[in-house]
């Protein structure tokens, strides 16, 4: 059901909706969508659909939906909202004022954020309540601070690095770290809420590596609770390990490119074998339309060149919105219903596409990707064609593509 049909530009601020109607802020309405010269049409209720298949798969789990770099191009707030519909628990992210956003627009449930930096706005987190990842001694003290000053203690979750190499204490600095964290915990400046981490090789259900990581987090654990930790909530799995992993789901699982409606992976499953409905369908109008004769050039260093006399249509989207220059002489594209590929280089903000004698007119619509039911080809098979995955592509759609929202509540 078309609830609203609502228009945001991503970076423009969200208007403060207070703390108590998160679930029932009014949209704005009124878009007439061939207004547009692209779009991102964003279907609400398929993410709430996908965060309850992700349920089912994680039975035992609470669900944290994985909301950071504006729900991975779907807009921040709209996704977890969706997200809190579809039965979230939790709503994750990686900055803070990502979470500050979140609650500034009246969720009021928890929110885990992980990566700060030295300085950040960690008061302001601590202050809404916002859970904090840790990984390092200078966050614990920059947090202790904060706390301090909010009066209140600060909510955390320590990481262990058990092997992807990124954030994370480091096994040999573990015990360290969790020694601290109880000290500033007597001192009532922090409570531990979680121990957590993250797979490197998730996508790959079978390889060696997910097994040692599952042991090390097990150690880091068990090593905790020699010194006295019991956390209330360990989480480990993220969209991959959700599907396929399910000695990784402890209490909370972590699902970001899944709650989107996009598999993570081959080896773990197809959108559609997975249960998944792909939310975002990226779309564009025609600006003109033109017959060429054979042999001419098109669009930078005439990569491409027309083998007969033919048709080209002018589509107004390039590198600037996020569709990559890789994907120039390839990237499958719906022109009036029909398959074609693009012709030649992307360029800052349009590409071409031989048509040859469709018929086509100024105006058309253009489909780049979405859900299939036009035939279009989902977000991953795009992607393949410009050598990246899918979730490069969705959050790289720019400011400059209005974000369309249809279906949910």
């Amino acid at each position: 059901m078309l609830w609203a049909v609502t228009l945001r530009m991503r970076g423009t601020p969200m208007p403060d909706f207070g703390p108590d109607s998160f679930e029932s802020a009014p949209p704005v309405t009124g878009v007439d969508v061939p207004l547009h010269r692209a779009w991102a049409e964003v279907d609400l209720s398929a993410i709430e659909a996908n965060i309850g298949r992700l349920a089912e798969a994680a039975p035992t789990a609470e669900v944290m939906a994985v909301v950071k770099a504006d729900g991975y191009g779907h807009g921040l707030i709209p996704s977890a909202r969706a997200s809190r519909r579809g039965g979230a628990q939790w709503l994750g992210v990686a900055l803070l004022e990502e979470a500050i956003a979140l609650r500034d627009a009246g969720d009021s449930g928890p929110i885990l954020a992980w990566l700060p930096v030295p300085g950040d706005k960690f008061f302001e987190c601590v202050s809404r309540n916002v859970d904090l990842g840790v990984s390092a001694p200078w966050m614990l003290t920059q947090i202790a601070q904060a706390s301090a000053v909010a009066g209140r203690a600060a909510r955390i979750h320590l990481k262990i690095d058990t092997g992807l190499g990124r954030s994370g204490a480091a096994k040999a600095d573990w015990s360290a770290l969790v020694r601290e964290a109880l000290a500033a915990t007597r001192r009532g400046e922090v409570e531990v809420v979680g121990i957590w981490s993250h797979l490197a090789y998730a996508d790959s259900p079978d390889h060696p590596t997910i097994g040692r990581q599952v042991e090390e987090f097990e150690d880091a654990i068990a090593t905790a609770s020699r010194l006295g930790l019991e956390p209330q909530y360990r989480h480990l799995a993220n969209s991959a390990a959700t599907w396929r992993l399910p000695q990784t789901h402890y209490d909370i699982v972590r699902p970001g490119i899944s709650v989107y409606g996009i598999s993570p992976g081959e080896e773990v499953g197809t959108a559609s074998s997975l249960g998944l409905r792909p939310a975002m369908t990226l779309g564009a109008r025609i600006v003109m339309t033109k017959r060429l004769p054979a042999g001419s050039g098109i669009s930078y260093a005439h990569q491409y060149t027309t083998e007969r006399e033919t048709t080209v249509v002018l589509v107004p989207l390039g590198y600037a919105d996020g569709i990559p220059r890789s994907a120039s002489g390839r990237g499958p594209i719906r022109v009036a219903g029909k398959a074609h590929s693009i012709a030649g280089r992307v360029c800052m903000d349009q590409f071409v596409v031989d048509v040859g004698d469709d018929l086509v007119r100024d105006g058309d619509e253009v489909v780049l990707f979405g859900p299939g039911d036009r035939g279009e080809v989902d977000v991953n098979e795009w992607a393949q064609q410009a050598d990246t995955i899918g979730y490069e592509i969705v959050t790289r759609i720019g400011p400059r593509v209005p974000r369309i929202y249809v279906g949910g509540a």
